[in-house]
This record gives structure tokens, sequence and C-alpha cells, in this order.
């Protein structure tokens, strides 16, 4: 097991470094640049896909403390790439959004860099953010909803109230809204907006990789919530009784 485990971090770690020796290459850096600019929306796709979804399997790691392939990874980075190319369009309409509701006088510090930067991260994070997490729960919901119905040759429909009852809410509010939007992403964006436009596609590349760790670690609350939720329920009835 422990040469399986260090395998497989030794594969993980060469998979980074070879993204950062990407970027870190003048030649390369320039052509991969080049490309997502020609191309912004497939280069969105691409860096989620591959760095979202290893920030999944990292997270696997810390919470199984051993290497695991969850069933259907290829489509569930897939849905990654799709959120890239979501993030790619509104990081441009946020960014520059709010340089416009400051030259109109409706946010305050026109001008300043650091203003724009942090009403940018601070509006796309606590409207756009909050439903990024619910489209990823639902579409990964889905996924597995499939899979099941496919290993038990099942052709029931798949319906919005069964997606629905599976998601823990209060792990998405309580968590992944209420402290990760606030406390993690809106200060890391506003950092990435005070970049050159070109390098903030490199940033939150690898901002994706955090976020594949905090998507596994809401999950890692919400199991604890429901096995904590089940001791409770004999002790209720203990006591109704």
């Amino acid at each position: 097991m422990k040469t399986k485990n260090l395998k497989g971090d030794i594969t993980w770690f060469l998979a980074l470094a070879l993204w950062i020796f990407l970027l870190v290459v003048p030649d390369l850096r320039a052509a991969f640049l080049s490309f997502t600019e020609a191309f912004p929306y497939i280069g969105g796709f691409i860096k989620f896909s591959v760095l979202a979804t290893m920030g999944d399997l990292l997270g696997l790691r810390i919470q199984n403390k051993e290497w695991t392939i969850p069933e259907g990874i290829v489509f569930k980075a897939v849905l990654w790439g799709i959120i890239g190319m979501m993030v790619t369009l509104v990081f441009a309409v946020y960014s520059n959004g709010v340089k416009l509701a400051q030259a109109a006088g409706l946010l305050p510090f026109s001008g300043s860099k650091l203003a724009a930067a942090f009403f940018g991260s601070a509006v796309m994070n606590l409207t756009f953010g909050p439903m990024m997490y619910v489209y990823h729960k639902y579409g990964e919901l889905y996924i597995e909803a499939r899979l099941e119905r496919a290993a038990s040759k099942c052709g029931d429909k798949i319906t919005i109230k069964e997606l629905t009852d599976k998601v823990d809410w209060q792990s998405m509010v309580g968590f992944s809204w209420m402290i990760t939007c606030p406390l993690i992403w809106i200060p890391l964006h506003t950092a990435v907006l005070l970049l050159p436009s070109a390098y903030r596609v490199l940033a939150s590349a690898f901002l994706s990789i955090l976020l594949g760790i905090v998507v596994v670690m809401a999950k890692i609350i919400s199991n604890k919530s429901s096995e904590k939720a089940g001791d409770d329920e004999p002790a209720l009835s203990h006591r109704a009784v």
C-alpha cells in the first residue's frame, strides 16, 4: 500500500511539475498564452479539466489516505472543463463590469486598480461563486446517477427532485458559500485580478487545483454531518421512548 501511494504521490507531483515547466520555459509559456488568447474557451476547458481533476484526486488522497480513481472521472473532468469555460467568460465580465460601475458612480474609488480587483472578485464570488458550486454538485450527482443506472441496467428517468434530495445544503451553504467564497476565493481572486490579463489565465488555472480540493473537503464535512445525524437518531428515539 505504501509503495502504491508513493508511486501515486510521485506521479501527481510530476504532473504538476510538467505544468510548471510549461509555464517557466519562456517559449513554451509564450506558445501556451498565445493559444489561450486565440482560443480562450478551449484553453479554459483544458486547464480546468486537467488541474481541477488533479485537485479532486489530491483531495481524495487526503480523505482516504490512499490514491483512488473515482468512478466516472472522465465525465467529471468534462464537467470541470465546462466550468473552466464559464470561468473564462465571467472573469472578463466581472473585471470589466466593475470598472464601468465605478466610472458610472455605482461603486467607489474609480481608477484604483486594487479597488477594481477587490470589487470584481467580491461581486463574482458572491453571485457566480455560489451558483458554480451548485452547478458542479448537480452535475456530479447526475453523472453518478447515470453510472448507477447503467450498472444496474435501470432505465428510470433522473429527476431534479432525486438530485436535490442528495444535496447536503447545510454543507453547501455553511461551508462552500459562507466560508470558502468570502474567506478564500475573494482574497485569492483579488490577487489574480491585479495581475496582467495574460497571467490571470495561468493563476486561475492553478487555483482550480485548490477548487478541486475544496470540493472534496466539502464532501468530507457533509459525510461527517451525515454520520453525526445518524448517531443522534437512536439517542433521540431512546429519549422519546
